[in-house]
């Protein structure tokens, strides 16, 4: 942080929480890049880092190139655990969900592509479209 950041880093309380290395999922004999946890106390704080990394475009670790990806908060962690049942009903059926951050809900559907942010508006959505409603009345 101190080499990227050290304007930001003299104003905030930083600790690293967890630092180790992940096998690679294609090719475990090959050295990965090492997850770096940095806790913040303020969520502020974090966000100050991401847009500086933004704007400098490149960040690095030991003269190496790294990169920065911001954690959910448990909120929206939840969030986006409630739609997991739809999206696999959905992704079994080839309608291409994508779960869009922070908790919204993406798919396909005669060659559009529709967006929900909450279960309502989808319900409301769905009685529109009798297969669809077929597809999902258990869960919704």
């Amino acid at each position: 942080m101190t080499e990227n950041f050290p304007h930001l880093v003299k104003e905030m309380d930083l600790q690293v929480q967890e630092a180790r290395r992940t096998p690679n999922k294609r090719n475990p004999k090959r050295t990965t890049p090492r997850h770096i946890i940095i806790k913040m106390p303020r969520a502020k704080d974090k966000e100050r880092i991401l847009k500086t990394a933004r704007e400098r475009n490149s960040v690095t670790y030991k003269g190496i190139p790294i990169r920065l990806s911001a954690d959910f908060s448990t909120e929206t962690l939840q969030a986006r655990r409630e739609w997991q049942e739809i999206f696999k009903v959905m992704n079994t059926k080839n309608l291409q969900p994508r779960l869009l951050y922070p908790a919204k809900l993406s798919f396909r559907i005669e060659g559009q592509i529709k967006s929900f942010t909450d279960k309502e508006k989808l319900k409301e959505f769905i009685t529109t479209k009798p297969g669809l409603y077929e597809m999902l009345k258990g869960i919704l």
